[in-house]
């Protein structure tokens, strides 16, 4: 696999593969001696597994790491904890832990490791458990490839950024909508265990992963979250306090039942921009229901997921958009195109997001 993977960048235009490591003990050698912009690495080796190795490496040599991981449920579960302590994002195996058919997905793994290669690393900080979040940001430097284009962080990072709502009360019905992508996982964990349990309504969320890692992603963060948290399923009545996560490999949709409004899972619609979950696809159809207000947050991702479907929901109701700043975003892909298009209410760092929600719930 790791001849496999080289071989998958050998007529790149500008990533070369320096090194290759045995397992989590050679490659944290050969990291501090080779000093590379990326590394990609196993959650399975012999000696020292990913996760361990990982946490070193963020500790000792901090650099942009994309996990490989098999889609099984210890699998993902490893992988979620891997994000957490820092690794910017994850391939998924396609047959297991000894992928002998990784080809079939070489253009994901080309994309996902020179989207890593854009990445600071300042961004890629260990999101710890509340009582123990530490008051300053490593800034650490790291070479960044000529080629990438992350130079977006003095770009409409005003974090008080903010428009009078129109005909907002606080006193209608509410639903939260949020949309991540790359380095969401980290950043809903900042967002979801920072609201309240009395928080007075439902939460949909759409993060770009494939099946098998929305549910260990909802589990985490129902076991650290003071709201309930659970992978959506076909049929599940909306309830205040509860966040919904869309399965990988579903649209997000919902409908009305008599007073109440309930989730519809959708497999028929392709992939939209490449995603299934899309949070086009989800804010396009909370659009068409406009007895309740929404709360839109686009957090940190590539690519323009959620812009179009803002612009639905901005068109048909009353609605407060949020997104992130290019201050905290692991990526200011998706919540730039958002900001580009005017209808952002408020722009905040990860940190004041859950804030900014309860400011306008009852």
């Amino acid at each position: 696999m790791r001849k496999m993977i080289s071989d998958f960048f050998v007529e790149h235009p500008y990533i070369k593969v320096i090194g290759t490591a045995r397992n989590g003990k050679d490659a944290i050698r050969k990291i501090q001696m080779l000093k590379p912009d990326v590394v990609t690495m196993d959650v399975e080796m012999p000696e020292m597994n990913g996760l361990e190795a990982l946490k070193v490496i963020m500790k000792e040599c901090p650099v942009p790491i994309v996990m490989l991981s098999s889609t099984t449920k210890n699998g993902a579960k490893i992988t979620l904890e891997a994000m957490a302590n820092g690794a910017v994002d994850f391939i998924a195996k396609p047959s297991g832990p000894i992928s002998l058919d990784l080809y079939k997905i070489q253009s994901e793994v080309i994309r996902i490791v020179e989207n890593a290669a854009t990445v600071h690393i300042s961004k890629l900080r260990h999101a710890e458990p509340l009582e123990k979040k530490k008051t300053t940001i490593p800034k650490e430097k790291v070479t960044i490839l000529p080629h990438s284009t992350m130079n977006l962080e003095n770009e409409c990072t005003n974090e008080n950024h903010t428009k009078s709502p129109v005909k907002w009360s606080k006193h209608s019905k509410k639903m939260v909508l949020i949309g991540t992508s790359t380095g969401g996982p980290r950043a809903l964990q900042e967002v979801i265990t920072r609201l309240p349990q009395t928080i007075s309504a439902p939460i949909l969320i759409v993060q770009h992963m494939p099946e098998g890692f929305t549910k260990s992603l909802a589990h985490r963060l129902n076991q650290l979250s003071k709201i309930t948290v659970k992978e959506a399923e076909q049929g599940d009545i909306l309830q205040a306090g509860v966040a919904y996560i869309a399965p990988g490999g579903f649209h997000l949709h919902i409908r009305k039942i008599g007073m109440s409004y309930c989730i519809e899972l959708d497999q028929s619609e392709p992939p939209r921009g490449g995603h299934r979950p899309s949070v086009d696809v989800m804010f396009e159809n909370n659009s068409n229901y406009n007895d309740f207000d929404k709360i839109a947050v686009i957090m940190t991702g590539m690519g323009s997921d959620g812009t179009k479907g803002l612009q639905a929901l901005k068109s048909k109701g009353n609605v407060i958009a949020i997104t992130e700043s290019a201050n905290t975003c692991v990526v200011y892909g998706m919540p730039k195109s958002a900001y580009a298009t005017g209808l952002v209410d408020e722009v905040a760092d990860v940190d004041d997001i859950s804030n900014i929600i309860m400011k306008y719930l009852p």
